[in-house]
């Protein structure tokens, strides 16, 4: 079940908001809370109901092993838990791939039959894992079976995230006056929803029908011509920008709906001024889960190796090359290369992860390099901000054609394409132009969700920095007032009857 189809606008979403409604207004908050998990399922199963069972299964097993864990912390059984959790994920997504590449490798004939990847699982799989180390770690603080499952389950973030961390969920679901209906939360959630739904069939969608046939020229092994592979390019690097901006406002409104903040996982990520920022700002739940539960534990031990074997701790700016490799680079090229493997099953999706793995190593070394010197980390020079948040969505465009390519050569082709290597002709198409003039125009200049709306909470623990506009004109800003309430409705109107009108498409995060 899509966010942006009929049946869950207009049939799923009303149904359950009215349960919830009846359960929370008598007090009832555990009824609701269960629910809510049931109505989870019952979202989830709409895909294909055979993955319930697997769904419910990975939470019986996650709930029993941390439990025990948090009565009795056994680094064995961490480990073995762990396990269980990447080899579920790894049959489903990777199975696949490690036959194809053995077969590609060494001609021995090995076949596997198609194995449908579960709808959520990379996401599932990270939120347990995440709960498993705490809970031997003695960080879990509430064990409740209800709310355990609501914390998986719950249908706003189930699909595609936020990548939710157990400590910010179960604290809400156990707070009984946050769990219930109210008025405000609905109206900003309604209003949060509508410009996610906006975002996607009315920005998003067009996008992604422009960047297809020119990625699929490139799947076939021609190099697009020069305009057409900037255009494909662009095109998708702005799609999956407004499709996932516009699934992350979704479930954020969806959350409020129901008294629930969900954290933020976009920040205008395209304001970048360096590679670093852009991994603070996209995905910023992923981002938050690889640097704690994979990059600053590979940096511990490689730090507690090190003191060890008697080698001192190295001073802020006096890093040396071998003390970067082993305490930055290492550890960030293996972190990303995690992050590629875990979006895709692929060759493209190695490149992207190792990709992104060395601008974040050449961007920390650029880092320690100016600390050395002294220089300013950040300049606040109008020309040179410009030039670094130029430079990094160019490194940005170019990791995201290995991530939306087919395959290695396809993405090869179009970067070829890109670097006027074609011997095609092309024709300049004055509209599609324009329209990626003014979408990059708008996402460089225009404030953010978390700007527009910054006297109001609507994302977890989001604190959002005031935009420029905000301080020029402050009345731009979202407030209940006559005014907003008419744009956000004929903005809400038009995507819905643009929603209703077509066949929803899935949300590019849906295949990881």
């Amino acid at each position: 079940m899509l966010f942006n189809s009929a049946i869950f606008i207009a049939g799923f979403l009303p149904v359950v908001l009215l349960g919830f409604f009846l359960f929370s207004r008598r007090g009832h908050a555990r009824l609701a809370a269960i629910w809510l998990t049931l109505a989870s399922l019952v979202f989830y199963g709409w895909w294909n109901p055979a993955y319930v069972p697997l769904l419910v299964g990975s939470m019986l097993f996650n709930y029993l092993a941390g439990g025990y864990l948090a009565r009795q912390p056994s680094r064995r059984l961490l480990l073995l838990a762990i396990g269980a959790n990447v080899a579920l994920l790894g049959y489903y997504k990777y199975t696949g791939f490690l036959f194809a590449t053995l077969d590609d490798a060494f001609g021995v004939g090995l076949q596997v039959d198609d194995i449908i990847l579960p709808l959520a699982i990379s996401f599932f799989t990270f939120q347990q894992i995440a709960y498993l180390v705490d809970a031997h770690d003695g960080a879990v603080k509430e064990h409740d079976f209800v709310h355990y499952c609501l914390f998986i389950t719950f249908f706003p973030q189930l699909i595609a995230g936020p990548i939710t961390h157990h400590g910010e969920m179960l604290r809400q679901f156990n707070d009984r006056d946050r769990f219930r209906l109210r008025v405000d939360y609905l109206a900003l959630g309604v209003t949060v929803f509508l410009l996610g739904l906006f975002k996607k069939v009315v920005i998003a969608d067009p996008l992604g029908q422009k960047a297809s046939p020119i990625f699929a020229v490139a799947a076939d092994g021609t190099v697009p011509a020069l305009y057409d592979a900037w255009t494909g390019a662009l095109a998708y690097t702005l799609q999956i920008y407004f499709d996932f901006s516009g699934y992350s406002d979704m479930a954020i409104g969806l959350g409020l709906m129901f008294g629930v903040r969900l954290p933020a996982n976009f920040n205008s990520p395209f304001k970048a001024r360096n590679v670093i920022d852009y991994w603070n700002r996209w995905h910023m739940t992923l981002t938050r889960f690889l640097t704690a539960y994979l990059y600053n534990p590979i940096v511990l031990r490689i730090t507690r190796a090190r003191m060890a074997a008697g080698k001192p701790q190295p001073r802020r700016g006096k890093m040396t090359v071998g003390t970067f490799i082993a305490l930055v680079a290492y550890p960030t090229l293996f972190t990303m290369f995690v992050s590629g493997v875990w979006h895709g099953a692929g060759w493209q999706f190695v490149v992207f992860g190792l990709l992104h793995g060395f601008y974040l190593v050449v961007a920390h070394g650029w880092r320690a390099y100016k600390v050395r010197q002294g220089w300013k980390v950040d300049s606040d020079n109008p020309a040179h901000v410009i030039a670094a948040v130029g430079l990094t969505f160019l490194c940005v465009v170019v990791a995201m054609v290995f991530f939306r390519a087919a395959d290695v050569p396809a993405a090869l082709a179009l970067l070829a394409g890109m670097i006027g290597l074609s011997e095609h002709g092309t024709h300049f198409d004055k509209s599609d132009f324009l329209t990626l003039a003014f979408l990059l125009g708008f996402v460089w200049t225009a404030p953010n969700l978390q700007q527009w709306m910054n006297r109001f909470a609507v994302a977890l623990d989001a604190h959002a920095h005031p935009h420029w506009l905000e301080r020029w004109m402050p009345f731009t800003g979202w407030q209940p007032a006559p005014v907003i309430g008419f744009g956000i409705g004929m903005l809400g109107f038009f995507a819905l009857a643009l929603a209703f009108s077509v066949a929803p498409t899935e949300f590019l995060y849906f295949q990881f």
